[in-house]
């Protein structure tokens, strides 16, 4: 028999402390924290509680009794719908000290690590627009918002109501359609809004598609955008339609001219990523440029390039300065990605090396160092902890510096041990995931032979709780 489960509780008048992690506030209940998205230190509102753990509880905001004096009106109309954003209610002042804390709980809290100096963290001049790419999902039947069900009229199903924009949070097969994000340069507006308006109006041709039955045409739509003007689109459809497919990307090309590279996807794929599809160029280049310090970097549809053109700046002006190359120095830089790190650093170095799980960005890596005229770096595809081997670095020299920057999930407890036995004078760790960055920095100064000199926090993205970080290793 079936056990009925408790009703959650309805708090009436709950005073919120500050921020926490993963973008929420936080309260305290009776000796029990209670976690709250969209709250805002000084709030006072009711609660309803979603979840009840043993010491924990999460909740969700009924109503709000009496605002807090820091509270400010978010630019967006999606905010709380979305998820992008969590934090377009604080003042940015404040995002970036919540985010200085979060570091220094992973470091001093989570996993014990001894940091000698925390730097001021960088924050950014642009806090919005300054996404250089952005991907859109079409659907068929869109997300509706609160309200929106009493609007539809007897016998409309809501399965008339297309969408493009991004999906809700945790939810596969939901899209929340967008008309104005104001993560992306308004360019990105305007061609969404434009493709959208085009299928719509030929609804017969350009249906949206429907993830759970795998039926329709039009599936994503990803933009990219550079410091240098340049513009990529990618349309996504789900079957080769030749003359849909010429319709659209014509009429795209046409109205807007200032697209660098046009290029198409045919994914029958159940899912929508297209690393392992073959990418079509329609018209233009099958690249766009970035440009750094006078180097140029070319990002491919497939290319990891920090999403932030401007910060990447600053995070890469803080990892060089952190390396302290004079010229004489042996580098390795692990999860190189397209090569940006390596290149950035390779002509205050003797010789860089290069390693990286995606064949194609190794590809890229060594296109960027052929444009820049960077002779003296070596690129390596593979997984890392079967590439950063002890014969690899018999083969290039111990290297005097390593600078790495993982996944969210981190380093392979292999490649902490290879590092290790390679002794490097200095490691500079750059992470997106300030947890698991602590954890691998606890494992490398475990048995005494590095110390944490400095750590600085960079923020890549405003208004949510995601930060990146780094930090400098000295050897003993």
């Amino acid at each position: 028999m079936r056990r009925n489960r408790k009703a959650l509780p309805i708090l009436p008048e709950v005073h919120i402390d500050a921020l926490a992690a993963e973008g929420k506030a936080l309260a305290h209940i009776e000796g029990q924290v209670l976690f709250v998205p969209y709250a805002a230190p000084g709030d006072v509102c009711e609660i309803q509680v979603t979840k009840k753990k043993r010491n924990f509880m999460e909740g969700r905001i009924l109503s709000l009794l009496t605002p807090s004096p820091m509270r400010l009106k978010p630019v967006c109309s999606h905010f709380t719908h979305c998820g992008g954003c969590k934090w377009q209610h604080i003042p940015y002042a404040e995002q970036l000290k919540a985010k200085e804390q979060v570091v220094r709980d992973a470091m001093q809290r989570m996993a014990k690590v001894p940091v000698e100096e925390y730097l001021p963290i960088l924050g950014a001049a642009q806090t919005e627009r300054y996404r250089n790419k952005l991907e859109f999902t079409f659907s068929h039947k869109r997300w509706l918002l609160p309200g929106e069900m009493s609007s539809v009229g007897e016998g409309q199903e809501p399965s008339a109501w297309p969408g493009l924009g991004f999906h809700v949070p945790g939810m596969f097969d939901k899209v929340l359609d967008i008309d104005r994000c104001h993560l992306g340069a308004e360019i990105v507006d305007e061609i969404r809004l434009w493709v959208r308006a085009y299928c719509l109006e030929r609804a017969d041709r350009y249906p949206f598609f429907d993830l759970k039955a795998q039926e329709g045409l039009m599936r994503t739509l990803m933009i990219r955008t550079t410091s240098t003007g340049e513009l990529m689109v990618v349309v996504v459809m789900y079957r080769d339609e030749p003359e849909a497919r010429e319709g659209l990307l014509k009429s795209l090309k046409e109205h807007f001219p200032q697209i660098t590279s046009l290029l198409y996807v045919i994914n029958a794929k159940c899912n929508d990523t297209i690393t392992d599809q073959e990418i079509c160029l329609y018209s233009g280049r099958e690249y766009i440029e970035e440009e750094m310090e006078g180097l140029r970097f070319r990002i491919g549809p497939k290319s990891f390039y920090q999403t932030n053109s401007l910060q990447a700046y600053e995070l890469y002006k803080v990892a060089r300065e952190f390396a302290a190359l004079t010229g004489q120095e042996t580098v390795y830089d692990l999860y190189t990605g397209t090569g940006t790190i390596a290149s950035f650093v390779a002509h205050q170095a003797k010789s860089v090396v290069g390693i990286e799980y995606v064949p194609e960005a190794i590809e890229d890596a060594r296109l960027n160092c052929q444009v820049n005229g960077i002779d003296n770096a070596t690129f390596y595809a593979g997984d890392m902890k079967d590439i950063l081997t002890d014969a690899l670095i018999a083969h290039h020299g111990r290297p005097d510096v390593i600078i790495t920057d993982p996944p969210r999930a981190g380093m392979h407890e292999d490649v902490i041990a290879t590092i290790l036995r390679a002794a490097p004078e200095r490691i500079v760790y750059v992470s997106c995931n300030p947890a698991t960055q602590a954890r691998d920095l606890a494992l490398l100064i475990a048995d005494g032979s590095y110390r944490v000199a400095k750590s600085r926090a960079v923020d890549m993205f405003p208004h949510t709780h995601h930060i990146e970080n780094v930090a400098l290793l000295l050897r003993q």
